[in-house]
């Protein structure tokens, strides 16, 4: 745990914070036990005692429910801090897992072909570009209604999202997923028990009054939904798909991906989610990588899968796999879906466990977006963009927009 919170650059010493805070509950525990058994027995002591025995019997009990007193609120105390502790602690970093901080990822595969818009005779547009010329976009009276970093999807923009949605959900149907509308106001145990409320903590909306959170990702929902429950080993797998809007302050990215709507403050999504029998975790992880790639694939976009560093995991995932989308206009590969594997982590923290015969334990919960609606968007025109403004509709979207095969400029 120590190697794993250095990987993460995060502190240290709360490992052995942690270790002595489990040592004062033990022994808090300890104490307290013995103290009630003396107790207990005084109190049966206590009928057949006469005179100076009794009274000094009663005189050591009332003293012995002072100390038990006592006991009890110190061992209540450390079991507090000790889980007050223990839910500042990331998940166990995988050793395969490249170390370092945002930049230090390795790139496993490449797919598709970076088209050479130079060789075809014109200069790329951006996404916003395009989505005002297609009617599909308008940031600017979603920054008058709601402030910067809010959009609207007007037109045919609005249609393809439905388009987007459907497609991924009847994907995600056909590889066994159940598909899920979920909440998005959710309570503190529910964000606090996927690891949202930790280092992610700032990125969260919370409405104070009522003391909801709404999620950024249907993850939270999703992982909460067996909170508290003993599942079956034999019906694991467990996989559903979820679909919700998305919640997300944005903070520390001040200045970064102002234009257009690639970093907004709320989007739609499609999660996969699973719980399995921790051996089969890393199995899972891979899956949810493979159904990612075979959406970005029919989308035909070309794309990198890359091995996130340990610096830039959150706090919940031990390895992620984010597949990035190149972007023309950018010149670079940007993140459009990851997939983590969370082990036990969310599990044991939601008490989600499963009964193998007749062993009861915590299994294992692994989370893969196949598409934040935006940031797809953004990739598909860029991407599919023609000189004359247009925009090519990749083929297995058309059946959800009519058969349409291309999005054409309204002045057109």
């Amino acid at each position: 745990m120590r190697a794993s919170q250095r990987a993460r650059g995060e502190d240290v010493a709360l490992v052995d914070s942690l270790l002595s805070a489990d040592e004062r509950r033990r022994s808090s525990g300890v104490r307290f036990d013995e103290l009630r058994s003396e107790q207990k027995t005084l109190g049966k002591l206590i009928p057949k005692a006469v005179g100076d025995e009794r009274t000094e019997l009663l005189k050591k009990t009332g003293e012995l429910a002072s100390a038990v007193k006592a006991a009890d609120a110190e061992q209540n105390e450390a079991d507090e801090e000790t889980k007050r502790l223990l839910l500042q602690l990331g998940n166990l970093v995988h050793p395969d897992v490249p170390v370092g901080g945002e930049e230090d990822f390795v790139v496993l595969e490449t797919h598709g072909t970076i088209r050479d818009f130079g060789a075809e005779g014109f200069e790329p547009k951006d996404h916003l570009e395009l989505g005002e010329a297609l009617g599909a976009i308008d940031v600017e009276r979603g920054a008058k209604v709601s402030g910067s970093r809010f959009y609207y999807l007007t037109g045919v923009g609005a249609l393809l999202e439905l388009a987007l949605v459907n497609a991924a959900i009847a994907q995600a149907t056909e590889a066994g997923f159940v598909p899920m509308l979920t909440p998005a106001l959710v309570r503190p145990r529910a964000m606090e028990g996927t690891g949202f409320l930790g280092q992610a903590a700032e990125n969260v909306y919370h409405l104070e009054k009522d003391d909801y959170y709404l999620v950024g990702t249907s993850e939270v929902p999703l992982a909460a939904y067996h909170m508290d429950e003993i599942l079956d080993a034999d019906k694991l797998p467990m996989r559903y798909a979820g679909f919700s809007p998305c919640f997300r302050r944005e903070a520390g990215t001040y200045g970064k991906d102002t234009r257009g709507i690639f970093r907004v403050h709320q989007f739609d999504k499609v999660e996969m989610f699973s719980y399995v029998a921790p051996e089969d975790a890393e199995n899972e992880h891979r899956r949810l990588l493979d159904w990612e790639k075979q959406w970005l694939t029919a989308l035909e976009l070309p794309f990198q899968v890359i091995d996130v560093a340990s610096g830039d995991l959150g706090s919940s995932a031990s390895r992620k796999f984010d597949c990035e989308a190149w972007i023309p206009t950018q010149g670079k590969y940007r993140e459009l879906t990851s997939a983590s594997n969370c082990d036990g982590f969310q599990a044991r923290r939601l008490s989600v466990r499963m009964r193998d015969g007749k062993k009861v334990q915590p299994l294992s919960t692994l989370n893969g977006t196949l598409c934040a609606v935006p940031r797809t968007i953004v990739a598909i025109l860029e991407n599919h963009q023609l000189a004359d403004g247009s925009v090519q509709v990749p083929e297995v979207l058309r059946p959800y927009l009519g058969g349409r095969e291309l999005l054409e400029p309204i002045s057109k």
